[in-house]
C-alpha cells in the first residue's frame, strides 16, 4: 500500500516503542492518527501477531495506550497493539448539533454511516476492518493472525467486527461493551443520526443479533464491572449472553465485584485479556 505515515511521537517503552502516526485516511476522508505499540521482537525480524484495540466514548488513540498498562504484557507476549482513534476528526466533519458527548467527534460507533451530512466521513467500520490493518501490515512487522477488542462502544465495535467476519481474526474480547445498541439511548441515538430511522437496518450493528447468524463460534471473553453506572442502562450484557445461550455460541461472561467503566478496571484485568488473545494467535 502505498501511503505516506507521518510520525507523530515514539516511547521507548518495556524494551519496544510505543509510536503515534498520522496519515491520510480514504475510508473517512479526512486525516487520522492511530497508535501501535511494537514489542521488543519486533526488532528481531519475525513477524508478530497483531491486535486491534477499539476505545469508547470520548476516547482517541492515547486514552488506552496512556492509562491500560498493557505494554508490559504485550512485550512478554510478543503481542503487537495497534489502538485508532474512535471517529473521523478535522474541518469539515459533522458533529453531534448540540456538541453532546455521545455522538459525532469522538463517537464513531464503529459503523458506516448512511446519512448525511454523516456518510462522507463516519465510515469507522471500514476504516478498522480494511484500511488500517492494511496499512499496518503494509508497514509493520505483523503476521496474518488479528485480535480485536475494545471497550464500552469499542467493546461493541470489537464485536460487530468479529461477528461480520468470519476467518478474518482469531480472537475477540471486550470490556463492558454496548451488547444491544438498539435497545440502549446511547446506541438509539448514534444507529438513528448514522443510519436512519429505519430500525431494520440497524440489526447489523448490533452484536446481540448477529451472535445469533454468526457462522464462526469464535469464542467471547467479555468483563463487566457490576458497579458500572451504565450497566444496566446502556450495556446489557445480559442479552448479549442471552443471544450466545441461544445460539450456542462459546461465550464467557464475568461479571467482576466492585468494579465500575473505568481504566481502573481495564487496567485489572487486561493482562488477562492479552493472555486470551496471545493463546489464540499463538
Amino acid at each position: 500500500m502505498v501511503m505516506t505515515l507521518e510520525i507523530v511521537s515514539s516511547n521507548k517503552s518495556f524494551g519496544g516503542w510505543h509510536k503515534r502516526y498520522r496519515h491520510r485516511s480514504s475510508s473517512l476522508n479526512c486525516d487520522m492518527v492511530f497508535a501501535v505499540y511494537l514489542p521488543p521482537q519486533a526488532e528481531q525480524g519475525a513477524k508478530l501477531p497483531v491486535l486491534y484495540w477499539l476505545s469508547g466514548l470520548t476516547c482517541t488513540d492515547e486514552n488506552f495506550m496512556q492509562k491500560a498498562g498493557a505494554q508490559r504484557m504485550a512485550a512478554e507476549l510478543g503481542l503487537i497493539i495497534v489502538a485508532p482513534d474512535t471517529s473521523p476528526r478535522g474541518e469539515g466533519v459533522a458533529d453531534d448539533a448540540n456538541g453532546a458527548y455521545d455522538f459525532g467527534l469522538g463517537a464513531g460507533f464503529y459503523v458506516n454511516a448512511t446519512q448525511e451530512p454523516f456518510a462522507r466521513h463516519y465510515r469507522m467500520y471500514d476504516y478498522v476492518v480494511q484500511e488500517l490493518p492494511a496499512l499496518i501490515e503494509a508497514n509493520f512487522p505483523v503476521s496474518d493472525k488479528r485480535g480485536i477488542a475494545g471497550h464500552s462502544m469499542g467493546g461493541h465495535g470489537a464485536l460487530i467486527c468479529a461477528l461480520k467476519n468470519p476467518g478474518r481474526y482469531r480472537s475477540v474480547s471486550a470490556f463492558a461493551p454496548i451488547s444491544n445498541p438498539m435497545n440502549c439511548p446511547w446506541g438509539e441515538k448514534a444507529f438513528s443520526l448514522y443510519l436512519g430511522e429505519e430500525r431494520s437496518r440497524w440489526r447489523e450493528w448490533d452484536a446481540s443479533v448477529l451472535i445469533a447468524e454468526a457462522s464462526e463460534k469464535l469464542p467471547i471473553l467479555v468483563d463487566q464491572g457490576d458497579r458500572d453506572d451504565f450497566l444496566e442502562g446502556q450495556l446489557k450484557p445480559q442479552a448479549l449472553q442471552a443471544a450466545a445461550k441461544a445460539a450456542g455460541h462459546p461465550l464467557t461472561l464475568r461479571m467482576q465485584p466492585g468494579y465500575d467503566h473505568s481504566y481502573y478496571f481495564i487496567a485489572s484485568f487486561i493482562d488477562e485479556h492479552l493472555r486470551h488473545h496471545a493463546e489464540a494467535l499463538a
